[in-house]
């Protein structure tokens, strides 16, 4: 069983940067692909981007590619997902979640453990 805890979430404006962090399990990191989703009310789960537990292999999504940046910290048993310049479609609530070797962000079922989200919204 994995555990995954969420933060960092908030009301920022339009251009905006924020960082959201996810405290996995401690050793996760080392076994798992760690990916970030979202969620806005009436859409579909949306894969963001994933992390590799092996070579730290990352990959994004178009709509968040070049702007949401995936990192970790094994030290602290953290992966976090840096956004810049948001935007109002950004607002969702945002989970980390973590899957086995090969799992990707474009398909949610890969992932077997995931936190209990954080809202994320981007308004003037």
């Amino acid at each position: 069983q994995v555990q995954l805890v969420e933060s960092g979430g908030a009301l920022v404006q339009p251009g905006s940067s924020l960082t959201l962090s996810c405290v996995v399990s401690k050793g996760a990191l080392d076994y798992y692909t760690m990916a970030w989703f979202r969620q806005a009310p009436g859409k579909e789960r949306e894969g963001l981007g994933h992390i590799s537990n092996t070579g730290g292999n990352t990959d994004y999504a178009d709509s968040v590619k070049g702007r949401f940046t995936m990192s970790r910290d094994f030290a602290k048993d953290t992966v976090y997902l840096r956004m810049d310049s948001l935007k109002s479609e950004d607002t969702a609530v945002y989970y980390c979640a973590a899957g086995g070797y090969g799992s990707r962000y474009s398909n949610v079922k890969h992932f077997a453990y995931w936190g209990q989200g954080t809202q994320v919204t981007v308004s003037s």
